[in-house]
């Protein structure tokens, strides 16, 4: 599905847009002080997280040699996703005013705290929210294993074409190797020039990795240690793929010059899970995908206060609002992957 089903042709969005829709909107969020920023609540959040990493591997530590451990990677493997979350709003200088601190945080937590390289993924980040769900131009949708449209399946090559004949139903076990996929992502990156502080940014990585599985291994026998290795990294990346799969899989995609407005391009191809405390903590405040595509560097805690306005905003322009239940939508991440690789299982 393409957002021109959604929305009117880009041209008269494009005009629309001109006439202020975005600025009257952020004027509003403005006036209610939604961009303030949060430092208790983001003092307060980072203790907690790191004080529940540190105890996570203290744990480990004294369990030794125990199959007990696995337990403790799979505390270990949500704490680390909250890292992630942690980072995230870290890189939308959500915590931070200045950049130096936003960097050096960002990469203690990332490269060197989980593994995650930052300067890769801010980057690959940044690129997603200027354009969301563009075939083009977001790199969260380029077809890798998946393929995310028709479009895609049908010039998909390989093993991407053999996947992708079933992919709604591989989706999730697939997500246990994105915690992999992650790491390798980062250290591939260093590679690439314009990633800023390579020797930094992989000096931190390798330094991870190195005293990550010094411990594994010195800690527990060979085969506890491979245990905890798959326990811990095959539910980080499945917890990662949950949190970040409900936010704009299914939604409307855009192609070649298919461009509306600021406003249209991020709300009509993302999409906001509705729930309580308890899935706003699950979703590091994610859920909330509109708005934090339209304010990016919004406090999380503020997205839950935002929606109000904003909901009531597009119902008065008349811009679609897309919002369910967290079972709804992997259900229609599911029934578009399914959908997007009909081509393939018609293929000869």
């Amino acid at each position: 599905m393409t957002i021109s089903a959604l929305a009117p042709s880009p041209q008269s969005s494009r005009r629309r847009g001109a006439d202020g829709d975005y600025a009257r909107l952020l004027r509003r969020i403005s006036d209610a002080g939604l961009m303030n920023r949060r430092p208790v609540y983001y003092a307060v959040r980072t203790g907690l997280v790191g004080f529940a990493y540190v105890a996570g591997w203290a744990a480990f530590v004294l369990a030794g040699d125990s199959w007990w451990t696995l337990l403790i990677a799979a505390f270990l493997s949500v704490t680390c996703a909250q890292v992630a979350l942690v980072m995230h709003d870290i890189a939308h200088r959500q915590v931070f005013r200045l950049r130096r601190p936003t960097e050096i945080v960002g990469r203690l937590a990332g490269n060197a705290g989980i593994g995650l390289g930052y300067g890769w993924w801010q980057d690959k980040h940044t690129r997603h929210h200027a354009n969301p769900n563009h075939e083009e131009l977001d790199p969260d949708i380029v077809p890798d294993v998946l393929v995310w449209s028709q479009r895609q399946a049908r010039a998909s090559r390989g093993l991407t074409r053999l996947i992708g004949r079933a992919q709604a139903f591989l989706f999730f076990p697939l997500l246990m190797l994105e915690g992999l996929n992650l790491h390798v992502a980062g250290i591939r990156a260093l590679g690439n020039r314009s990633i800023k502080h390579r020797a930094l940014e992989g000096s931190l990585l390798f330094g991870h990795f190195a005293v990550y599985l010094a411990a594994l291994f010195v800690v527990l026998p060979a085969d506890k240690a491979f245990a905890f290795l798959v326990v811990h990294q095959a539910l980080f990346g499945l917890y990662m793929g949950c949190i970040f799969a409900p936010n704009h899989k299914g939604m409307p995609t855009l192609t070649g010059d298919d461009r509306p407005d600021y406003l249209r391009r991020q709300v009509l191809t993302s999409r906001n899970v509705r729930g309580g405390a308890l899935t706003d903590l699950a979703l590091g405040g994610l859920n909330y995908q509109i708005e934090h595509h339209l304010f990016p560097s919004m406090p999380t805690p503020n997205l839950r206060h935002a929606q109000v306005i904003v909901r009531d905003y597009c119902a008065e322009i008349g811009v679609p609002y897309h919002e369910t239940g967290l079972i709804s939508s992997y259900r229609e991440a599911l029934r578009h992957l399914h959908h997007v690789g009909a081509p393939l299982r018609t293929a000869g």
